[in-house]
């Protein structure tokens, strides 16, 4: 079932480039026999989608760098057993959590989620799980980018496991070659087009220069410089990660466009000016490179297809608690 126009959302949130919100699949059945669902605290906790809204504005109205993190928190949480917000848990003494897991290192705006679940406890305590508020405060983040937003799938339960180790072998990283990334996505019952889609979240946010030094400095024998990049683009990047950078704060944003959600990731990528070597990829297979082509030429197209796909992706859940503190177990 493709998304569907829903005007009465657009008075919640900025308009996207087309004037129009999408409204998604009314349920989506689980592997564990559980579902996700639109009303699931239509009953229960009524304002809470409301209250996390307001979380998560009150963050962006501050620091414009909160809707990349909030996405980014979104995607290693689901990639790793599930849209299960274990991404948020601190480490223990016995413990080292997914957050401190190396592919984890530069997530940040985890503040929002606990203002959001704060908000949401002072209402309905103990009902709304943190996977949840997650999952919504990245809808949120992407729709007050200038993005689509949707009819959020509510239900997920919240992880009783987070380990560090998981994220080094799920977690696809910047360097990533196509077919592991194929494989990464394949694991999770995603396609190729999800890839390519999902991809298309970098058109918000920053990446270090760790993320891309090697395509800049030493990319091989006999060129130092990723041939595939954009001269002045690599020129320009060379000049803000230099081979003996110290800077920590130094890189360089994800796209043009870095704090506005929209397609110009994929036009980026077509001229040779994509950043990471991941990225990069998307225009070596037929397939993928016609998808990248697509939502390079039409901004629409790219929002319902981010859509279908973050619905797909935010359904992957397993029962489990709803935790009164998102960053530990019950």
């Amino acid at each position: 079932m493709a998304p569907q126009l829903h005007p009465d959302r657009c008075r919640t949130w900025p308009r996207a480039p087309l004037g129009s919100v999408l409204l998604a699949l009314a349920i989506v059945s689980l592997g564990g026999g559980d579902a996700l669902s639109l009303d699931h605290y239509r009953q229960s906790c009524p304002r809470a989608e409301a209250a996390v809204a307001a979380a998560v504005r009150q963050a962006v109205a501050k620091d414009r760098t909160v809707p990349a993190g909030l996405l980014r928190l979104h995607f290693h949480d689901c990639f790793v057993r599930g849209c299960d917000a274990s991404v948020l848990i601190d480490s223990t003494a016995g413990n080292t959590a997914e957050k401190d897991g190396p592919p984890n290192a530069s997530l940040h705006a985890f503040f929002v989620v606990d203002n959001a679940k704060q908000a949401v406890e002072a209402m309905c305590p103990g009902v709304v799980s943190c996977a949840d508020i997650l999952a919504l405060a990245a809808r949120d983040a992407v729709a007050l980018s200038g993005g689509p937003s949707w009819l959020p799938l509510l239900g997920r339960g919240d992880g009783r496991v987070s380990l560090a180790s998981d994220t080094t072998s799920l977690l696809p990283g910047p360097g990533a070659s196509f077919d592991q990334l194929r494989q990464a996505f394949h694991a999770l019952g995603m396609s190729v087009k999800d890839l390519v889609v999902l991809s298309g979240g970098h058109t918000l946010g920053f990446a270090h220069c760790s993320s891309f030094q090697g395509r800049i400095h030493g990319f091989r024998p006999g060129a130092d410089v990723d041939p595939a990049l954009n001269p002045s683009f690599a020129a320009a990047l060379r000049r803000a990660c230099p081979a003996n950078n110290t800077a920590r704060g130094a890189g360089s944003g994800m796209d043009s466009t870095s704090a506005t959600f929209d397609n110009a990731y994929y036009r980026m990528l077509q001229s040779g000016r994509g950043l990471l070597s991941s990225d990069e990829v998307l225009l070596t297979h037929p397939k993928t490179r016609r998808f990248v082509a697509l939502y390079a030429a039409r901004q629409d197209a790219f929002f319902r297809a981010f859509v279908s796909s973050m619905l797909r992706m935010s359904a992957l859940n397993q029962p489990g608690e709803v935790r009164a503190n998102c960053r530990r177990h019950n």
